[in-house]
């Protein structure tokens, strides 16, 4: 009997098994595994893409040694540093955001924990800038204690991300300066709170397959309204500089997105940093799997115009967020 691929996998992964057939399934058979990907998209997420930017607010001179990161404390990766960058900068990509009906303003700051000061500061800024344009607004900003969590949930945060980064087996292997637990305990917090929460990952930091697939599951488990799949990109003077990155195909980097999206069919899949490295022509492919994406950069590293993002999304047949 001829095989067509759909009988080589699942679209509904419940085990580790299951998913692994997925990222194994061969690369001729990715045509049928898009297909199925995204009926599952559609029905959850219609044609919409949400195009989201991302502002850099507090830039390197972090105490934690994550080897992927330009700005951790074991990086010699030239990057600008700056404590809290003025309001008029947040301002002005508010109102750019405002002005480009885009979905989502999120907000980067570099560190992994604040002092209440900082906090109230940083918590003034959010309500200044939610008084001037109604954005949602995400925030990515390491280990909040609750009462510092419920000061920035009142100036108008809607949601944190907080990423758990590769599997819990992996984790001791790209950062030893925290647990993979403080993270989960973080994210627990946070959800009790009633903040919305994205938690995703990055590929690429030297896993096997088997790490993406638990770190899916255990974000399957946490269940958060958004998934950024990020793919490494290789920093100079970051300690994964070297890290091989050749199996990074832009095929195995779509079966990666195809497998997020049919382990957390409801929530939000965004493509993040990497995928003008390494989809290559295949970028519009994306979207039969994910339904979000960033514009304009990530945090050290430069991305795409808001205006070639719209670009790509239209040309590909689909409609950008417009709220």
């Amino acid at each position: 009997m001829l095989k067509t691929g759909r009988e080589l996998f699942t679209t509904t992964p419940k085990t580790a098994a299951d998913a692994l057939k997925i990222l194994h399934l061969p690369d001729e058979f990715l045509p049928v595994l898009l297909e199925e990907t995204y009926a599952i998209r559609k029905k959850h997420k219609g044609n919409l893409v949400d195009i989201q930017v991302l502002t850099n607010a507090r830039s390197g001179n972090c105490s934690q040694d994550c080897g992927y990161c330009a700005q951790s404390c074991d990086s010699k990766a030239e990057i600008n540093k700056y404590r809290l960058i003025p309001y008029e900068k947040l301002s002005q990509n508010g109102s750019i955001i405002y002005a480009r009906q885009l979905a989502r303003h999120c907000i980067g700051l570099s560190g992994i924990r604040f002092s209440d000061r900082e906090i109230n500061e940083f918590a003034q800024y959010i309500q200044d800038l939610k008084g001037e344009v109604d954005t949602d607004i995400c925030c990515s900003i390491g280990f909040l204690t609750p009462k510092q969590a419920k000061i920035l949930k009142s100036a108008g945060v809607s949601r944190i991300n907080h990423n758990l980064n590769t599997s819990r087996n992996f984790y001791s292997s790209i950062c030893t300066t925290h647990t993979y637990d403080e993270r989960v305990a973080n994210i627990k917090m946070l959800q009790a709170l009633g903040f919305e929460i994205c938690c995703g990952g990055i590929i690429g930091l030297g896993e096997e397959a088997v790490d993406i697939v638990n770190m899916l599951l255990e974000i399957k488990e946490i269940n958060p309204q958004s998934v950024p799949i990020n793919f490494l990109i290789p920093v100079e003077g970051t300690v994964l500089y070297d890290t091989d990155i050749s199996h990074l195909t832009p095929e195995y980097c779509l079966k990666i997105l195809c497998l997020a999206r049919l382990l957390l069919p409801k929530s939000d899949i965004r493509c993040a940093a990497g995928r003008e490295i390494y989809l290559k022509d295949k970028e519009a492919l994306m979207f039969y799997a994910v339904n979000s994406i960033f514009s304009s950069g990530y945090l050290t590293a430069d991305g795409q115009s808001i205006e070639e993002t719209i670009k790509l999304v239209t040309a590909a047949g689909f409609d950008y967020k417009i709220e």
